[in-house]
């Protein structure tokens, strides 16, 4: 039963472990979005930090047509880094969960 349990916490030490590397690794993962008529560009890593932000000279006239394009475009990029975030973190701890009777939540 001891063993077991000290097993368990390795494997969840383990997982720990693998969880922090991966979030390191999506720091360098990039996701691109842009406004349908591409006059606007966003680069954001999978961890959501914003790297890039690419403005057409055209939006620089009309201050409400860039705010809402900003808003539009970084929601997307933010919705498809979290996607890209969660299927990655959910692989590993998924991985590395050991089987517990009735704790199969995250299967």
């Amino acid at each position: 039963m001891f063993g077991d349990i000290m097993g368990m916490m390795g494997k969840i030490k383990e997982t720990q472990q693998k969880i922090e590397e991966t979030k390191k690794r999506l720091d360098t993962v990039l996701v691109d979005e842009q406004s349908n008529d591409g006059l606007l560009k966003i680069t954001l890593t999978a961890n959501r930090q914003v790297k890039a932000v690419t403005v057409d000279d055209s939006l620089l006239e009309d201050k409400e047509q860039l705010e809402d394009y900003l808003i539009l475009v970084m929601n997307k990029a933010i919705e498809k880094a979290t996607a890209v975030n969660e299927a990655e973190l959910g692989a590993v701890a998924k991985e590395g969960m050991p089987n517990i009777p009735g704790l199969d939540m995250f299967k």
